[in-house]
């Protein structure tokens, strides 16, 4: 081999290194990713399109679940959302937007479940299938929406959201089958963060109080549509009053400080098990006194009661362990 050959071989050589080189460096370069994803059920109004409204604007890209074509075609028109058609009541709707989140690409982040119907009324002249729509949308609901869109949450270690109530721990009378159906969702709430701790998904329960929603005048709608009355009930009075007062809730407090919650609960490093948002001093003091009630109850009169400094010291154990 002459010397021509020899650095002709050796230009080749250093050709083919920075080739490679280069190859490597952008191979490791970082792509532009794109704003994490997130699941939204029940975004027309309320607490879901606050929601909706503020994840989009801060960057985030928001699959903003509907049923109606109207609402649809509204939340189409906001930047970073696309709407699903999405009844959570209903598998094919689910099972479709599954393939559509997954055909788009984004992967998904987070999932709030957050479609929502309330049902008043006396528990002992209810019919049962008021208690199974109740339960059907509050329970069974984000039941199945968490397990159908579990690969794809498991996928990228996010978030699951629920959207509960503070009657998740208060309990009120007429208003028996929406609070029976918040309890079941706190306890799903908490089951479901300690069974998926192992695959980095991490489970939180949102707690709102008060705020201006729409579950009220849905309520009043559904009972018209189905000729129900509180005429004849042995708490006609009460259920009269009661239909007026929850479907008049458009001059309550706006959700967005519900919105907030959502927000760090799904973005924070290290977000709360359960966040309580609440509009007023009053309503924190009905859900900690209830909870505190209970715990008092549990406790009195039986064979392993603690006294009072053992309670204050389990309170303070609580309090450091946050």
């Amino acid at each position: 081999m002459n010397v021509l050959q020899v650095q002709f071989k050796c230009f080749m050589s250093l050709i083919l290194c920075l080739i490679i080189s280069a190859s490597s460096v952008l191979a490791n370069a970082a792509p532009g990713k794109s704003p994490p994803a997130v699941l939204v059920t029940g975004a027309s109004s309320g607490i879901g399109l606050r929601t909706t409204e503020l994840l989009a604007a801060q960057g985030y890209f928001v699959y903003a679940g509907a049923r109606k074509q109207k609402d649809l075609d509204t939340l189409n028109a906001m930047k970073n959302v696309e709407a699903v058609r999405l009844d959570v009541t209903i598998q094919d709707d689910i099972d479709k937007a599954v393939v559509k989140i997954t055909l788009a690409g984004r992967g998904l982040y987070g999932v709030v479940n957050n479609a929502g119907v309330g049902v008043v009324g006396s528990l002992v002249e209810l019919e049962e299938k008021d208690l199974d729509f109740q339960f059907d949308v509050n329970v069974y609901g984000p039941f199945r929406i968490t397990k159908a869109f579990f690969p794809l949450l498991r996928e990228s270690k996010g978030r699951v959201v629920n959207i509960s109530s503070i009657s998740g721990i208060l309990s009120s009378p007429l208003l028996g089958p929406y609070t029976m159906s918040k309890h079941a969702l706190e306890a799903y709430t908490d089951s479901l963060a300690g069974e998926l701790l192992q695959t980095g998904i991490i489970v939180v329960a949102i707690e709102p109080g008060n705020y201006a929603s729409k579950i009220g005048e849905s309520a009043r709608k559904r009972a018209m549509d189905l000729g129900q009355s509180p005429k004849g009930s042995m708490h006609e009075k009460e259920l009269t009053e009661m239909m007026g007062q929850i479907a008049d809730r458009d001059d309550m407090a706006d959700p967005i400080a519900v919105a907030r919650a959502v927000e760090h609960a799904l973005f924070s490093e290290n977000p709360k098990a359960r966040y309580m948002v609440v509009p007023n001093q009053e309503e924190a003091a009905w859900t900690i006194g209830k909870a505190m009630q209970e715990m008092v109850q549990l406790n009195h009169d039986q064979p392993y009661s603690y006294d009072r400094d053992a309670l204050v010291k389990i309170l303070d154990q609580a309090l450091q362990d946050l």
